[in-house]
């Protein structure tokens, strides 16, 4: 499934490929890696409540601040697993983590078959990175909080997130 101008990256329009998910959705699964190489699926992230944070790529401004606040809360949320998605590699990921003290949220890498992106529809087909976006799941794997952030460059609604999750946990 593919959706035609559903973001923009700097006003271009960029074609998301996958579902548009919606609060009531159960989440799909998908299969990616952590930092170890190790398989992650849906299941393996347990049944607490989790925050998806998906970005296009570490190594750009918006993405790095996504994560770095992300990851603040995460400190503060007992009862919410927050995790951050993007095509990055593990070792990319490792990398970046280690040199900014990121250690509250969990990374996870599509880039093998870019799994989560179109079971999510998060996969920009032009590009083959993730589109910024959150998800959150209540202990039941239905999602309960969804923003598809419509300008990639854009900072996604934080405190929308963060207070989907909270009235969850």
């Amino acid at each position: 499934m593919e959706r035609p101008g559903a973001v923009t990256l700097r006003g271009q329009p960029l074609t998301l490929i996958g579902p548009e998910l919606k609060p009531g959705d159960k989440a799909p699964d998908f299969d990616v890696v952590d930092s170890t190489l190790s398989p992650v699926s849906l299941a393996k992230t347990g049944n607490a409540v989790r925050i998806f944070s998906v970005v296009p790529s570490l190594d750009t401004p918006v993405c790095d601040a996504q994560t770095k606040r992300f990851n603040d809360e995460a400190a503060k949320m007992p009862g919410v697993e927050i995790y951050t998605i993007s095509m990055d590699l593990p070792f990319a990921q490792k990398r970046w983590c280690g040199a900014f003290g990121v250690d509250h949220v969990k990374m996870l890498s599509d880039h093998r078959n870019a799994s989560f992106g179109q079971a999510y529809g998060t996969l920009i087909k032009e590009l083959r990175i993730e589109s910024r976006a959150i998800f959150v799941l209540d202990k039941d794997n239905v999602i309960r909080y969804v923003e598809y952030v419509k300008e990639v460059a854009d900072f996604p609604d934080y405190e929308a997130a963060l207070n989907a999750a909270k009235a969850l946990a």
